[in-house]
């Protein structure tokens, strides 16, 4: 049982409001595409699907184990990186960075760190594109509770997250979730987990990235929805030959 794929694929695996987006920027620029915190494969497969060659990268070994499994003959490959230190001695028309991961880099030095190795791995006049949203946003008037938890039974066992909360950590936003796996009537297994947002702008981005090099591009924007917040994505293009 890879539990790391379970607990991903419950807490990021349902969220398609972005894909339309990563179709329509691989589709103009073509591949190869770099897919930065591919997690179990959620957009790299969606590219694949069509015929885009993706490169999948995630901190996450047991991820990206979950990922070669389902791509099987897709043309994907999978590496075992950290975003800000990786170098794959090749360059790509396209990184995508979807769902807030570039705001787990641990803030501006972080992401320097990123869009720099991000510069060294585009093609002349590539394009990055990172989606943005402050999870403070999460609760408002109009959503002043916390949603139902996600839940997946696998095997008889019942595998289930609940968002409890999004407070400030020290101008970080910090994501409280409960993940409860309940299997015999008498077995229940309980642990809470936090994952913490840097809380940045995307023209703050913009504007780090332009100092780096970059050429900022218009933002472009995903929806927002019941379920999940909206999100705003930086486009930068790397310096043309």
């Amino acid at each position: 049982m890879n539990i790391d794929a379970v607990w991903h694929d419950l807490e990021c695996g349902g969220y398609s409001e972005d894909l339309a987006l990563w179709r329509d920027l691989a589709r103009r620029t073509g591949g190869p595409v770099l897919d930065v915190g591919a997690g179990t494969g959620r957009v790299t497969l969606e590219l694949a699907k069509r015929g885009v060659e993706v490169v999948a990268l995630d901190v996450d070994e047991p991820l990206l184990a979950a990922l070669a499994v389902r791509a099987g003959q897709l043309p994907v490959e999978t590496v075992v990186a950290d975003a800000r230190e990786f170098w794959l001695r090749r360059r790509f028309r396209l990184i995508l960075v979807p769902m807030q991961t570039l705001q787990l880099f641990g803030g501006a030095a972080g992401r320097a760190a990123f869009l720099r190795r991000s510069l060294e791995h585009l093609e002349p006049g590539g394009l990055l594109a990172a989606a943005l949203a402050d999870a403070m946003d999460c609760f408002d008037e109009d959503h002043d509770v916390p949603p139902p938890p996600d839940n997946r039974e696998i095997l008889g066992v019942r595998y289930a997250s609940q968002l409890l909360g999004v407070v400030d950590d020290d101008g970080r936003a910090a994501i409280h979730r409960r993940r409860e796996i309940v299997g015999a009537p008498d077995r229940v297994d309980v642990k809470e987990v936090v994952v913490r947002l840097d809380r940045v702008s995307a023209d703050e981005v913009a504007t780090e990235a332009q100092r780096l090099g970059f050429i900022a591009k218009p933002h472009l924007y995903i929806s927002q929805t019941e379920e999940y917040l909206g999100s705003t994505v930086v486009v930068l293009r790397a310096p043309p030959a």
